[in-house]
């Protein structure tokens, strides 16, 4: 069995390879102008998390949402910046 080491300058490569990824996929995503508001599945649907992941984001303070009956909506804007001062 082959044992492949992982460096901290290896994770810091993929960080920028990942951050890069994700801005390109945010700055297409606003191409398309679909609204400013996003609903819950759009953003894991962008970002490709789990449900899990969005609600400790929300509990956590890291993003902000509005509730409305029983589903939350998610400024785009908010999701872009949350992004990037986390990553």
């Amino acid at each position: 069995m082959a044992v492949e080491i992982i460096t901290k300058e290896d994770l810091q490569l993929f960080k920028a390879e990942l951050v890069c990824e994700i801005k390109q996929l945010l700055a297409k995503d606003n191409s398309r102008q679909d609204g400013e508001w996003l609903r819950s599945s759009q953003v894991m649907k962008m970002l490709p998390m789990s449900a899990n992941t969005l609600q400790a984001l929300r509990i956590s303070g890291k993003l902000n949402f509005t509730k409305v009956g029983g589903i939350f909506y998610y400024k785009r804007e908010d999701v872009r910046r949350m992004l990037e001062g986390n990553l």
